[in-house]
């Protein structure tokens, strides 16, 4: 009989179906057992890709039919809470696509309803965290070997972005990310965040006021600035510089085959989310398998994690709209999530 970990992956779409084919063609240990979605024919079309996974309109009735050992939600953000409620009373181990859910309200019950069970069950996926370079300057961070860290810049840019995106998904659909991986990389918390609007980019979509400058105050006196660029046309780009006392560190830049020809120099630059973090979304689920099976079923960012974002992602969509710096509400990580 096979120990693999059954996984039902709920959501069919782009990011439903990148982990399906993770699961099925990279990951140890694991299957994915059924695919959740309300759009039945898609899922049965993502179920195909996964070897005949079963095929459910609803995660209740996935639940029922004993069809998982495992949940990875990949919906949009809004249709995470009706997902985790059901999979935390299963007992289920959970990994949530970001945000945990888009604001702190129902962040905090999703984070209250979780602490009734016996462990963290929820790993939230803020996948930046597995990623080889990020690992490597938090690293050099923690070593001290150039000293403290003063400041981080972030530059996170898109080439375009779809008719639906909003001003406000600046901060909750992208420097989401920022809010999770940059304070940890300082290893302390926000406190406190402001938005900086310079010339508007009139490539961008009629409504979109962008690109903007997110700076942020860390507990402990780090300061970190990012942009957020979504129209910036070349490709898509995230990348991190880290000021020290005894010197500079710089990740995410472009790798791979340098050119120099007709008077230009010139390199490839991603295009998107799947190949400049694929390897770090590789190891994040495999990283999730194997907590699953050592009993700790967590081994990344938690739900309390995923709650601080929401606190940030909830400031900085006011921040948008006032001038000057929002302050980040301080509240102590419970010991369950120690």
């Amino acid at each position: 009989m096979s120990n693999d970990i059954r996984v039902a992956v709920v959501g069919a779409g782009r990011m439903g179906a990148d982990h399906i084919a993770r699961i099925t063609n990279t990951t140890n240990g694991a299957v994915v057992s059924a695919v959740v979605d309300v759009a039945l024919d898609r899922a049965a079309e993502m179920a195909k890709e996964a070897g005949d996974a079963a095929v459910f309109g609803s995660i209740e009735e996935a639940i029922a039919a004993n069809a998982m050992d495992a949940v990875l939600i990949a919906t949009p953000g809004q249709f995470h809470a009706p997902v985790l409620i059901p999979a935390l009373e299963a007992g289920l181990p959970i990994l949530c696509e970001k945000p945990l859910t888009q604001d702190p309200v129902s962040s905090r019950k999703i984070v209250e309803a979780e602490m009734k069970l016996d462990k963290p069950h929820i790993q939230v996926g803020f996948m930046r965290r597995f990623d080889a370079e990020y690992r490597q300057l938090k690293s050099l961070v923690e070593s001290k070997d150039a000293g403290d860290v003063l400041m981080l810049r972030g530059v996170h840019r898109n080439p375009d972005v779809n008719d639906y995106y909003t001003t406000d998904m600046l901060i909750t659909d992208s420097v989401v990310h920022e809010f999770s991986v940059l304070p940890w990389i300082a290893d302390s918390r926000v406190v406190s965040l402001e938005v900086k609007h310079p010339r508007r980019n009139s490539l961008a979509p009629r409504d979109l006021q962008e690109p903007i400058l997110v700076l942020m105050t860390l507990e402990n006196g780090v300061l970190i600035d990012v942009e957020m660029n979504v129209s910036v046309q070349f490709g898509y780009q995230v990348a991190t510089e880290a000021v020290f006392q005894k010197g500079i560190a710089r990740i995410g830049q472009p790798s791979g085959m340098q050119r120099w020809q007709d008077g230009q120099f010139f390199t490839a630059e991603h295009t998107g989310f799947e190949t400049r973090f694929g390897a770090a979304y590789d190891a994040e689920v495999q990283s999730w398998i194997d907590a699953i099976k050592r009993g700790d079923l967590v081994d990344g960012p938690n739900a309390w994690d995923g709650y601080e974002v929401a606190l940030c992602c909830e400031a900085g969509v006011t921040a948008l709209r006032q001038d000057g710096p929002v302050a980040i509400r301080d509240e102590v990580r419970p010991g369950f999530y120690a």
